[in-house]
């Protein structure tokens, strides 16, 4: 009986067996990653969808794009073009049409250093068919997401932010206060959360512009919550004088202070005599 010998296993014609080439590991990390962006980019363009639905309405936009050529166009161009009456509105996005436009700054009543508010000249129906118009044709910066306006942030960070960033012009309380040629920081008391982020987001007149790099989302939900905390605390330490500062008390102080010694000092000179 023959004397059986262990068999050697064959070598594949491609080589050792089980061997992988460096070119398959390279494939599929190019596929996680195709795979992953894709998936992002995906959820982030729905998102974006969902929340921009209410101005993607085709009629809404056409509706729109009426009342744009009849109360604004002659100022600021068919094509957003710009003109010597007004600047181009290329590139400035939902939010600075609803800006402008739901606050009664536009369509500018007179000429003047800047833009001032004013009764709304449109129903609410209007101001967004205006709105969709402008986003359809200039895409920017889009309106706040509701979840940063319910004034529910961070009150003392959002203090803090405001003074860095916003108190030089608007005043520490938010009261407003006077700018260079005759322009003014306006008052933010009676301002809605909505109009003083797309005010930061925007930036109008001579307010410079605190995009999401500047000043995150949950940054400014922080300084709406400030102001609106600010502007519903009741004042514990007398009249406010406006909220101005110093120049104001101290006027106060000269005008009744000083004033009243003076007429003390009247009052006992003519009870001697």
């Amino acid at each position: 009986m023959r004397q059986g010998t262990a068999r050697t296993p064959r070598r594949s014609r491609g080589g050792r067996r089980g061997r992988r080439s460096p070119l398959a590991t390279l494939a599929l990390i190019a596929v996680g990653l195709f795979v992953t962006g894709g998936a992002y980019a995906g959820f982030t363009a729905t998102s974006s969808a969902s929340a921009d639905s209410s101005l993607t309405n085709a009629q809404n936009i056409a509706h729109g794009k009426r009342l744009f050529q009849a109360n604004c166009a002659t100022c600021h161009g068919l094509a957003l073009q710009g003109s010597a009456s007004g600047p181009a509105l290329i590139g400035v996005g939902a939010a600075a049409f609803d800006f402008q436009v739901r606050t009664g700054r536009m369509p500018l009543e007179q000429d003047a250093p800047q833009a001032q508010k004013h009764p709304v000249s449109f129903t609410a129906t209007q101001v967004r068919d205006i709105v969709a118009y402008g986003a359809s044709v200039s895409p920017g910066p889009g309106l706040p997401d509701p979840k940063y306006l319910k004034g529910d942030g961070n009150a003392t960070l959002g203090a803090r932010l405001f003074r860095t960033n916003c108190a030089m012009c608007h005043n520490v309380a938010g009261a407003g206060g006077a700018l260079t040629e005759g322009k003014y920081a306006p008052s933010l008391k009676d301002s809605s959360p909505a109009t003083i982020y797309e005010a930061m987001l925007t930036g109008p007149q001579s307010m410079p512009v605190f995009n999401d790099n500047n000043l995150t989302p949950q940054e400014k939900a922080d300084i709406i919550t400030s102001l609106k905390y600010n502007a519903a605390a009741s004042q514990v330490a007398g009249f406010d004088l406006g909220s101005i500062g110093p120049v104001t008390e101290g006027l106060f102080l000269w005008i009744f202070g000083l004033g009243s010694i003076i007429a003390f000092t009247v009052w006992l000179t003519a009870k001697s005599n």
